[in-house]
């Protein structure tokens, strides 16, 4: 989440063992046992797997080299302060332990100061970094920090028997979103095909650059203006976006011999896939102004390529995953969004509209139920014939800090989601398939009524008020 934030500032960290995992086994003061166990786990180098039984996994480092200078520095610290502290932190007298000054900053040094907007230069001495009350000696009491989620990518731990919601409002499903090229525009429909992958060509294909790399918003936000809609009955995909004519991919896989096989990444896991041809890479080439490629996932090797085990799904069987990072599915509850929605308006200058916060967060499910933040209090629910477990919280990159309608790009939109949520940057739930009992293909359709059933112990509380303190 640190690194998440940093980047939105232009600042570059490392995190992680950094390729190293001797020291960082001795720096952290880990046993073999605990390496073994953060394996089970499912923790692996470059996953997203913070802590592991309220322990940390690696570390992060801000790095200084030749070409660093003081204001680098300086302009690191007021990051921290601007996006790690909230006014829960109140406690800690900012004034007490900073100097205002600019009198031990050398001349040169003024320029960047107003190039960056930022004067006064806070001023830290060791001496007063020594001074500063820890956590426990602010509250008078330690609390162990509170479990990241783990990567959907591990291994998903048994619960315990859930019990059913009872009484409320009825949760039904409000839109249906699938995102045929992968972090391109959304596709809104009022019904579609289930398959054991997920939503019907939910995320097939996917741009890649010169070199074969996957290309996603954080690196060419004009994405979001591409839009790929799929119509069933002609089987194609039609794409189009603003100042160019429309062209079409043939839903039928090809991956005859006239087809180029070629193996690309997805957050760390390989997968085969079959470059779609010149056309479109002419196409989205012209459209992005770089040379650039259509690749879709090949449906003969995939099952073999990507795929999940996921303890508790139906006798661990190997759930496969289309060319999404994390889950099936992603849902988010409007009721969440209009929380959000008045935390982030009371920040910026121009409100944001209901729908273009809720396209910002690229959810596959939206649901409408009666309490904010209500399902990540769920273990598993059901629409209609189909079953999905809950395998964890889906947290929140740069991504949603683009306007999916013109991408440009606004940072505020994550600082705001971490100031409301206590500094994480939690917001939506993954979700897995049961495995299809029926060789009949399931249909998700809006209005469709959602129910949940809780977790018998709920990891994670939603915040009850704005005076809820951060829990760190």
């Amino acid at each position: 989440k640190v690194d998440s934030m940093a980047s939105l500032h232009n600042i570059h960290v490392r995190t992680g063992c950094f390729c190293n995992t001797g020291a960082c086994q001795m720096h952290l003061d880990m046993s073999n046992e605990d390496i073994q166990r953060n394996l089970q786990a499912g923790h692996v180098c470059g996953d997203n797997i913070d802590l592991v039984d309220g322990r940390p996994t690696g570390s992060v480092r801000i790095s200084f080299g030749y070409m660093s200078s003081f204001e680098d520095a300086q302009t690191f610290l007021n990051f921290i302060i601007a996006t790690r502290l909230s006014n829960s932190d109140a406690e800690i007298p900012l004034q007490s332990v900073t100097k205002l000054t600019t009198e031990s900053v050398p001349d040169d040094h003024l320029s960047f100061n107003k190039a960056d907007k930022l004067s006064p230069i806070l001023q830290i001495s060791d001496r007063e970094l020594r001074n500063i009350p820890s956590e426990a000696d602010i509250t008078g009491s330690w609390q162990p920090p509170e479990p990241e989620a783990e990567s959907m990518r591990a291994a998903v731990s048994e619960t315990p028997v859930p019990t059913c919601r009872k009484g409320g409002k009825p949760i039904t499903v409000a839109k249906i979103y699938l995102y045929p090229i992968k972090s391109c525009s959304a596709f809104e429909v009022t019904e579609w095909p289930v398959g054991n992958q997920g939503l019907l060509y939910d995320r097939n294909w996917m741009v890649v650059n010169q070199n074969g790399v996957c290309m996603t918003q954080k690196q060419e936000p004009r994405l979001c203006l591409v839009n790929p809609s799929i119509d069933l009955k002609q089987k194609i995909m039609v794409i189009q976006t603003e100042g160019m004519d429309p062209i079409s991919v043939p839903l039928e896989d090809n991956t005859g011999k006239e087809a180029v096989i070629c193996e690309s990444k997805v957050c760390s896991h390989r997968v085969k896939t079959y470059d779609c041809g010149e056309r479109i890479a002419g196409w989205l080439s012209t459209f992005l102004g770089r040379p650039c490629r259509l690749i879709r996932q090949s449906s003969d090797v995939k099952s073999k390529s990507h795929q999940k085990n996921t303890k508790g799904l139906s006798s661990a069987t190997n759930i496969s995953l289309s060319l999404v990072n994390e889950a099936q599915y992603l849902l988010i509850n409007v009721a969440s969004i209009l929380q959000l929605k008045e935390h982030i308006s009371a920040r910026l200058k121009e409100p944001l509209e209901i729908e273009e916060l809720i396209r910002r967060f690229r959810a596959n499910i939206v649901i409408s139920a009666p309490e904010s933040f209500e399902e990540e209090e769920w273990a598993e629910i059901s629409i209609g014939a189909l079953q999905f477990q809950v395998v964890g919280p889906c947290s929140r990159c740069q991504i949603i800090c683009i306007d999916q309608q013109s991408g440009e790009r606004n940072k505020e939109i994550l600082q705001s989601l971490s100031a409301t949520r206590g500094r994480k940057t939690n917001f939506g739930i993954y979700l897995m398939n049961q495995p299809l009992c029926s060789s009949f293909s399931e249909t998700l359709s809006v209005g469709s009524q959602v129910l949940p059933v809780l977790k018998e112990n709920p990891e994670i509380q939603p915040p009850t008020s704005n005076e809820e303190k951060c829990s760190g």
